[in-house]
């Protein structure tokens, strides 16, 4: 028998059905893996994509938006309902309620778990929006057109204010920072950003914490309560990675498992993949982690060709890429700034559409594309051939950006 072949009789466990753990099942079978291939998802409904979630699902346009994957077809033994609650490697094998399920080559992709406002558990009406039944929560909410409030402005915040606007529903949104997506955008470009809620007639309350929530109403740090028929808390997220304790998987101080540049934990023959995993970018000089659908679309790819390979193949160091649609506006966002020393608008954030590229040494590190998808395309391909540009030229809405190459 030879080397390949024996590796292609290797059983393959993946923990999580989400997209990251659905595409690495897939891209095994795609890249010639003949060998058994479990995928354990702790939900009961059929593996699902979780962007349209916070669209089409929430507003009724669609009943789910289930992967349309033939499992049994590829030969994947997809077992549904199972919660994984640890993992011991010295057995090679994962303890579930139902069961020992033993494992060759074990593949985490659990995801990310959202965070929630400490006393709110078990109050009536909070809600959070991660999953389908979330989702089907919610519906009823906005389409009895309620009063909504919106704990956290960040990019799930806005999409979500989005929708429950287009639903009829009054919309009041809280921030504890003092500006929309804190941490994630300078002031500038947050700041044009801001001006998107009022246009949309939602209320926005920047630089107040919320103090507690009870059943019909959010009470603010300095003194207001709110109204409320339901309250959205979307806070950010952490990996779920908590099952993982003590099991010998390194985890970094974010909860993410570390992985190297091939999505190797430190355990043998285990991998990770999507949002609950960092990987080190010798392109942007850190590790990142990328809590965004196209890494979960991406890694499985190379956690796929280094499993078969049975070694280190392929290093994963994508242009970390992401969008947004909200308040009738198409976001987009390729590589990463956040060593940048250079920011460059392009057009004005007052208008429709407008970019922002951000600059290091002479090159460009990332771009923002509001409306302007052009931009977004020709930015990637830029941050990826890591070519210096002239950024007069980047400046100019009306040359085209790969013109400013140099």
């Amino acid at each position: 028998m030879s080397e390949q072949t024996e590796r292609n009789q290797r059983g393959v466990v993946i923990v999580g059905a989400g997209m990251a753990g659905v595409q690495t099942a897939v891209a095994l079978r795609e890249q010639g893996f003949d060998g058994p291939v479990t995928l354990l998802g702790a939900e009961p409904h059929q593996p699902y994509d979780r962007p349209p979630l916070s669209k089409a699902v929430l507003l009724g346009k669609a009943e789910d938006s289930a992967f349309d994957v033939d499992f049994e077809g590829l030969g994947i033994d997809l077992r549904l309902g199972t919660d994984v609650t640890g993992l011991r490697a010295a057995d090679h094998a994962l303890d579930t309620a139902a069961g020992p399920v033993p494992y060759e080559v074990l593949v985490l992709a659990t995801g990310a778990r959202p965070l929630t406002l400490p006393g709110t558990e078990g109050v009536p009406g909070v809600h959070l929006l991660r999953t389908l039944d979330d989702a089907a929560r919610l519906r009823p909410v906005l389409a009895a057109g309620a009063r909504v409030v919106v704990v956290g402005a960040g990019w799930i915040g806005a999409e979500f204010a989005t929708a429950a606007r287009e639903a009829g529903c009054a919309v009041t949104v809280v921030e504890a920072a003092e500006r929309v997506l804190a941490g994630a955008m300078p002031a500038e470009v947050a700041d044009a950003m801001a001006g998107w809620y009022a246009q949309a007639d939602a209320e926005l309350v920047t630089g107040v914490r919320v103090a507690g929530i009870e059943e019909g109403r959010v009470l603010l740090a300095d003194g207001r309560a709110l109204p409320a028929d339901a309250v959205v808390v979307g806070i950010g997220a952490r990996p779920d990675t908590g099952w993982l304790a003590g099991s010998g998987v390194d985890l970094g101080p974010d909860g993410a498992v570390t992985a190297d540049a091939w999505l190797r934990t430190s355990l043998p023959g285990v991998y990770a993949v999507g949002d609950c995993a960092s990987f080190p970018s010798a392109r942007h000089g850190e590790r990142l982690l990328v809590h965004h659908w196209d890494n979960a679309l991406q890694g499985p790819k190379a956690v796929a060709a280094n499993i078969l390979a049975g070694g280190p193949a392929v290093a994963y160091d994508p242009v970390p890429y992401f969008w947004s649609e909200q308040f009738g506006r198409f976001v987009q966002y390729a590589g990463h700034h956040a060593e940048a020393d250079t920011m460059v608008l392009r057009g004005d954030p007052a208008q429709e559409a407008w970019s922002v590229c951000w600059l290091r040494d002479g090159a460009l590190v990332a771009v923002l594309a509001v409306g302007r998808p052009r931009d977004l395309a020709q930015g990637r391909r830029l941050v990826e051939a890591a070519l210096p540009v002239d950024p007069a030229r980047v400046a100019d809405p009306a040359i085209p950006l790969k013109s400013a190459a140099l």
